[in-house]
């Protein structure tokens, strides 16, 4: 036998406005992403074009290397200048996208 004492939930009623609320967040939040993710695009492609550049320079420092210490010298100091800048991108790479999540979210949390 079914019980049929157990009481309906009560529905909340949403207004026009309510929906036109989220509407407008949700096209803000939209743009902001978009213009969030072409400012993370932007600094890759200048990263690389970086690393581009140096690759070449120290490949040419490398061919004009008069000494074998000479071209370990110039090899050693690319590669910690190349992991240094590695890090340093990486880690603002990293904050640009927390950054872009978090604008995300924000219409959740209110």
């Amino acid at each position: 036998m079914i019980n049929q004492t157990a009481k309906a939930v009560p529905h909340k009623r949403y207004e026009m406005t309510d929906y036109s609320k989220f509407t407008d967040e949700f096209q803000k939040v939209s743009k902001e992403g978009f213009q969030g993710y072409q400012a993370i695009a932007a600094e890759v492609t200048n990263y690389w074009k970086k690393v581009f550049e140096n690759g070449t320079r120290a490949l040419e420092q490398l061919v004009g290397a008069k000494s074998v210490e000479h071209a370990v010298e110039v090899q050693s100091q690319y590669v910690k200048k190349t992991y240094e800048a590695h890090i340093a991108e990486m880690t603002k790479l990293s904050e640009m996208y927390v950054s872009l999540a978090q604008n995300a979210f924000k219409p959740l949390s209110r």
